[in-house]
């Protein structure tokens, strides 16, 4: 129950108890002075009712005996709700209890809750100053919780959150505080001597362990592991909100440094949630202004030499921080769910662009793995090339391999739509995930991209030449040609061009383009359509770079 809904609850009984307290005065009172005119007449109306049975005096008309019986009467009504009144006040007070342990502790797990975590530690806070002693506190996210819940149900994940916070007290130490803030999300505080922090750490790394031991529920081994961000408030501390902030922040950079790991918080780490909050509000105020453009990297037939086409990429022209690397945005878009409108509006302006550029030309175009959960994806990508005219046979959509294990039998209704519209489709960075070849049998594909990884370091690495050789030999018996990212030299296009591939990209040819660079590169090999080059246009407009540029050769779509 929520503290607020727990608090009126509690203010709405204190009001109906002071209703009835009130009720139950008055009646007290009644049966009091009831007592009290049966002590005075009861002796009387006794006497005369014996005398009156023995025949010693004759019954009169007495109005004593009526007020004796209506203080009996009272009497009895006084003790029954006595009665209930106990009764009353004792489920009361249980109530109480029920409502108040609600509004203080997690129902699930019988933790404290997130608001009483703060008070507690407030209070932990100044009984450790007083012994000179720091306080650290932690939060940890469990990772990758939700899988457990889509697979096994919630009452699975119900059990885990149990057996978790049952672990978590067996490692703390002891005077310590647990909570549960909420989800999957826990946090605990206790004290500590600040000369021996590799305490923390060491309690820390027990409870990564201690969570990641496999929990046995009705048969079925559940398993999850922890991300831990841990924070120590001392003397120029600002509070225990900033304490808890400063943890949390903590944790987030041990999820993004691959989970299952502790770390402290440092100062960088704010200054990191910063940036990168000013990137996201920038983001979403850039892509429907148009400042996310299209680049396109040359696409080079191995054998002839020949332009085959472009991979379009992504770029942030920001007006106020410059040139800006998809390193820095694409994961930011992907996390925050702006990869699809970013993606989309990318593909529209390469499109409209290499609209009429020679029929020869294709463009490729790679999709995030998050998009691949939209249904409606084929049915967006199709309604691009019917508003900007461009012919279907020559886009070719990319897909990382890693992408498919999300919800196979979506991406192949995907891809099967596509594929209707005679839109191409390639399987990327092939070698680096889990390269299976039941995907190659699965899913329709067009061609095979090796990663740039293997590629190089084809010249002085024996296994990733082997590895290129095996998957441009798959590739022929498959029917499927292979292009090869990542060419930085003759000498590795020579190589590749012996092995058999077909296609090959790289800085070698050239650095990814803006549109009028492209167009220039056109112009030259007489690649645009007459009356369609512009001089304007070809002319070199290349943005200007920013401090936080960190412009790679990492392929992004």
């Amino acid at each position: 129950m929520a503290r607020p809904a727990a608090d009126q609850k509690l203010r709405l009984m204190k009001n109906g108890y002071k209703v009835s307290i009130g009720r139950d005065v008055v009646t007290g009172i009644i049966v009091i002075l009831a007592i009290l005119m049966f002590a005075g007449t009861g002796g009387t109306v006794l006497s005369d009712a014996i005398d009156s049975m023995t025949g010693q005096t004759r019954a009169g008309d007495n109005v004593l005996v009526p007020a004796f019986l209506l203080n009996i009467a009272l009497i009895l009504f006084g003790w029954r709700r006595y009665k209930d009144l106990t009764k009353e006040l004792e489920e009361r007070a249980a109530a109480e209890q029920l409502a108040h342990s609600l509004a203080v502790t997690d129902p699930l797990t019988g933790l404290l809750n997130r608001r009483t975590i703060g008070e507690r530690t407030a209070e932990m806070i100044s009984l450790a100053q007083r012994q000179n002693k720091s306080i650290t506190f932690m939060m940890l996210d469990l990772d990758n919780f939700k899988t457990i819940n889509d697979v096994h149900g919630h009452s699975a994940g119900d059990a885990v959150l149990k057996q978790v916070a049952h672990r978590i007290k067996q490692v703390l130490p002891p005077h310590n505080l647990l909570a549960r803030l909420g989800g999957d999300e826990f946090a605990c505080a206790f004290v500590f001597d600040p000369e021996q922090p590799k305490m923390v750490e060491r309690i820390a790394d027990d409870l990564i362990e201690a969570i990641a031991t496999p929990i046995i529920e009705n048969g079925m081994h559940l398993e999850v592991t922890t991300s831990i961000g841990m924070s120590r408030y001392d003397s120029e501390s600002e509070g225990v909100d900033m304490l808890m902030r400063r943890a949390d922040i903590a944790m987030y950079s041990s999820k993004k440094q691959g989970r299952n790991r502790h770390c402290w918080f440092d100062a960088n780490m704010e200054q990191e949630l910063q940036t990168r909050s000013l990137l996201e509000t920038g983001m979403r105020m850039g892509i429907p202004k148009g400042e996310f453009v299209p680049y396109f990297e040359q696409q080079i037939d191995l054998a002839t030499g020949k332009l085959t086409g472009f991979e379009v990429l992504a770029r942030w022209e920001s007006p106020t921080q410059g040139l800006i690397s998809p390193e820095i945005f694409i994961p930011i878009a992907e996390e925050t769910g702006m990869i699809g409108d970013l993606s989309l509006s990318i593909m529209r302006q390469a499109l409209e662009y290499a609209r009429n550029w020679d029929a020869s030309l294709k463009l490729s175009v790679n999709i995030a793995p998050v998009q691949l959960l939209d249904p409606w994806l084929a049915q967006k990508i199709v309604k691009l090339l019917v508003e900007t005219g461009y012919p279907s046979s020559r886009l070719e959509i990319e897909i990382t391999e890693s992408a498919l294990f999300e919800n196979l039998s979506l991406a192949q209704s995907i891809v099967g739509s596509l594929k209707n519209q005679d839109i191409k489709i390639a399987l990327d960075d092939f070698g680096t995930g889990y390269s299976s070849l039941a995907h190659l049998r699965a899913l329709p594909f067009d061609r095979i991209k090796i990663d740039r990884s293997f590629v190089s370091s084809l010249l002085h690495n024996p296994e990733s030449k082997a590895i290129v050789k095996a998957i441009n030999g798959l590739g022929e018996s498959l029917g499927l040609p292979i292009t090869a990212e990542g060419i930085e030299d003759k000498d590795t296009e020579n190589e590749l061009r012996s092995i058999g591939c077909a296609q090959g990209q790289g800085w070698y040819y050239g650095r990814p383009h803006t549109v009028a660079e492209a167009r220039k590169i056109l112009a030259e090999r007489n690649l645009l359509p007459a009356g369609d080059i512009d001089e304007t246009e070809v002319q070199e407009s290349a943005p200007s770079s920013s401090p936080i540029q960190k412009e790679s050769i990492q392929k992004t779509g």
